[in-house]
């Protein structure tokens, strides 16, 4: 089964164009260091809860979207060694001041899959 890193940031609004790409530009990156695949959501029924939320989770403010990502690798340890080649590309060096959302309210983590079911490709 794949092993899965997750992610959920708020994003400004007004920044969805540049999230895309910056975004477009990443997911290449990864599956040429061989992710499976990658993944990105924009925030479309994203509730705020009483108690928890995605909303509450990175601290969203109103005028930002939550974006909700995932990567797939064939293990934690392909995992590993694809995210150490990525950390270190020079093309996803990304200036902080200028990144299209506030990366210190990003959430993410690694996690097993246990049941993985989907539709057969015809």
């Amino acid at each position: 089964m794949p092993y899965v890193d997750g992610f959920v940031i708020a994003v400004p609004t007004e920044n969805l164009s540049a999230y895309r790409k910056m975004a477009k530009k990443a997911a290449k990156i990864w599956m040429e260091y061989g992710a499976l695949s990658v993944v990105e959501s924009w925030g479309d029924d994203v509730p705020e809860g009483k108690t928890t939320s995605f909303r509450k989770a990175v601290k969203a403010k109103p005028d930002e979207t939550v974006v909700f990502s995932w990567i797939t690798y064939k293990s934690k340890r392909a995992r590993d060694t694809i995210n150490r080649k990525v950390m270190a590309d020079p093309r996803l060096q990304m200036d902080k001041e200028n990144a299209p959302f506030d990366p210190k309210r990003m959430i993410w983590g690694g996690f097993k899959s246990i049941v993985t079911e989907s539709i057969p490709e015809e």
